[in-house]
């Protein structure tokens, strides 16, 4: 069984170089040959170009293909997978097309794993966790009101004028901030066209409690169905967002009236420009460190007091083991790689697992990656 590693950009190396380190078959494809060598030419005895017809004239039954490349190759490589028998495995959201490959993936007895990175993926763990923390519990009670709240962030460690460093292209972020988000406020919808019209406040249980801006992003609502959320549970707040320095707002206000006014051709092209700009003003400098915050929390109300209250907290950054998010991502990439090699995953398309011995075990390793991970409970 051949792991096809494809992507060797900054966030899938310490996962990649974990499985060469474990003496694992792999065999790592980049459509540049010589940044793979960089990057793990002390390790890898196979390194080739990437191209999905060499990958499918080599790719075999129970082989696992994991895609670090963009996102626009996911489902192409999930479909050869299924098509040869083998696996699949990437960090990424499940796009719709990736979701219709499910009955077609488990008839061919082939596992599709993503979600399975930092956000998504980490995030994903400390759910389950908590949701099944509070079932088991005392306070659970079908008609308690539940409060979910999800943040996760990448920033610089050593704050900067502009509260924020890039360590690839600001493209994505930039694009980013022209989506619309929806979630659950005060037992309701809330739909938001941009993230800088539901900006607020959130202050992080870390080991020293630090305060951050939030907004939420994409459409968290399906994921209740996900954690697996009793339907006629009573939700009053449910958020997965992201999380970002005090001062953010402000330094970047320019930005949000500018992206605010861009359309079309010329809008596009003012974005690349942009992101140019930025990434020679605010990336990282060569071995300067990048700080990652995650903080998922489940809180249970009955008549109006707390009587189950715990947020999974992670503060994590760079240090000579490279940058935090690069490890974040990729070290639970290579989890999910080994547990499907192991038949720990089902066959079809599937999000981070839900199943405990399984999230348990990923969460264990992912507290060494950390600088600091705590349950902690409000109630104590």
């Amino acid at each position: 069984m051949t792991i096809h590693w494809c992507g060797t950009g900054l966030s899938a190396i310490p996962g990649l170089r974990r499985l060469l380190e474990q003496g694992r078959a792999v065999t790592v494809w980049n459509r540049t040959v010589e940044k793979a060598q960089e990057a793990v030419g002390d390790l890898a005895q196979d390194i080739r170009a990437f191209d999905i017809d060499a990958l499918g004239a080599v790719l075999e039954a129970d082989d696992v293909v994991v895609s670090m490349l963009p996102g626009d190759w996911h489902v192409p490589l999930a479909e050869l997978c299924i098509t040869k028998g083998a696996n699949f495995v990437s960090s990424s959201y499940i796009a719709p097309e990736m979701k219709a490959l499910d009955a077609k993936a488990k008839a061919a007895g082939v596992a599709c794993v993503n979600e399975v990175g930092l956000d998504p993926g980490i995030d994903h763990l400390m759910a389950h966790a908590l949701i099944a923390d509070y079932r088991a519990s005392d306070a659970y009670a079908g008609d308690n009101t539940l409060s979910f709240k999800s943040y996760c962030g990448g920033v610089p460690k050593v704050a900067n004028p502009f509260r924020y460093k890039f360590s690839w292209s600001p493209l994505g972020v930039l694009k980013a901030l022209r989506s619309p988000s929806r979630s659950i406020r005060d037992g309701k919808p809330l739909d938001v066209n941009r993230p800088w019209d539901a900006i607020s406040s959130y202050q992080a249980p870390l080991d020293t409690p630090e305060t951050f801006e939030v907004y939420p992003n994409r459409d968290s609502i399906p994921f209740m169905e996900d954690y697996k959320f009793d339907p006629d549970w009573t939700v009053k707040e449910f958020v997965r967002g992201t999380l970002r320095l005090n001062g953010w707002t402000e330094a970047w206000g320019d930005v949000f009236r500018e992206i605010e006014t861009l359309t079309g051709p010329d809008g596009d092209a003012r974005l690349k420009e942009m992101s140019d700009q930025f990434w020679t003003e605010n990336s990282y400098d060569e071995g300067e460190p990048d700080r990652v915050i995650l903080c998922v929390g489940l809180k249970a109300e009955k008549d109006g007091i707390d009587v189950y209250h715990k947020t999974y907290a992670m503060d994590a950054w760079g240090d000579e083991r490279g940058t935090a998010m690069a490890r974040l991502v990729s070290i639970p990439v290579s989890l999910a790689i080994e547990s499907v090699l192991d038949g720990k995953i089902a066959p079809g398309v599937h999000a981070a697992p839900s199943e405990p011995a399984l999230f348990n075990a990923w969460l264990d390793h992912i507290g060494t990656l950390a600088q600091h991970m705590q349950i902690v409970d409000h109630t104590a």
